[in-house]
């Protein structure tokens, strides 16, 4: 893990690059479905909202296992999946409407998932060998990103220097986070609560921050963490500032902050003396037997 999430800055220069050599992803105007499992649902959050505001037109986000695909009228449907193997994904996919346009970004480019799909945006460079994700969904999220015109220049710069820092020792020790986000980095807090459950066996929760304040605030306390991705609603400061927790809202690009979350949910793991790299379980992929 430590490896793979501190290629993440070069790693997504990469698939930038490659974004801009390819015109695989659906075109402006359609109709879009995307969907995933786990961190890659939280992915294809991301995508969605990013593809909305940009304007591309309407873009729906599905864990595939709840995917609503049938007769709603779309012109594609994007899956995001590291390994192709993933039950749901596969079953999804081979159960589309024909006639639906089906795109898949993928890591294992020998996965049977690039036999049920139209297009393959091939990521084998930022693939893993940790079960805990971190350069590959977000190297797929930086070619996602990049393709509705989102320059991640500052976000690739903050998390190469983000990356180099040591985690303060506020961060290792607290009991509890909550991380927020709006827009585009709900999907980022979402995902950055997932990694600190899975590598830390940790209490962690996410929210959109306009909605912290219905109640999840409540949990806010000294030794807890609320961490904002992104710009944080009007008046959060004053009232984070009430309950003693320790708040951090920083004016750093929300995909440079997940890396470094990233890093500080390795140092959490390993200060408790667990390992990210195999944790409880988990497995690599989730293949559903009958």
């Amino acid at each position: 893990m430590e490896a793979e999430l501190h290629s993440q800055p070069s790693m997504w220069q990469r698939a930038i690059a490659q974004q801009a050599e390819e015109e695989l992803l659906p075109t402006p105007g359609q109709k879009v479905a995307v969907v995933g499992c786990g961190t890659s649902w939280f992915m294809a959050e991301s995508y969605a909202a990013a593809r909305e505001a940009a304007g591309h037109g309407l873009t729906d986000a599905f864990a595939a296992s709840e995917a609503r695909i049938a007769g709603r009228g779309y012109d594609a449907v994007v899956a995001i999946t590291r390994s192709g193997t993933t039950s749901e994904v596969l079953e999804l996919l081979e159960g589309l409407e024909p006639g639906l346009r089906s795109v898949v970004l993928l890591g294992d480019t020998s996965s049977p998932v690039r036999d049920k799909v139209d297009a393959v945006i091939e990521l084998p460079y930022a693939d893993e060998q940790s079960v805990v994700q971190t350069r590959f969904a977000t190297s797929a999220l930086a070619y996602l990103l990049s393709s509705v015109g989102m320059d991640l220049s500052p976000a690739i710069t903050q998390a190469s220097e983000l990356l180099a820092e040591e985690t303060d020792q506020a961060l290792l020790q607290a009991e509890q986070f909550t991380f927020l986000g709006r827009g585009y980095s709900v999907g980022l807090a979402h995902e950055a609560a997932l990694k600190m459950r899975e590598a830390v066996q940790g209490w962690t929760e996410a929210y959109p921050a306009m909605d912290y304040r219905h109640g999840p605030i409540s949990i806010a306390a000294p030794n807890r963490v609320t961490w904002m991705l992104g710009e944080e609603p009007e008046g959060l400061s004053r009232d984070m500032a009430a309950t003693g927790a320790l708040y951090l809202n920083r004016d750093l690009h929300p995909l440079a902050e997940l890396a470094q979350i990233h890093k500080v949910t390795l140092d959490r793991a390993r200060a408790r003396g667990l390992d990210p790299d195999t944790p409880r379980n988990l497995t690599r992929s989730v293949i559903l037997e009958g």
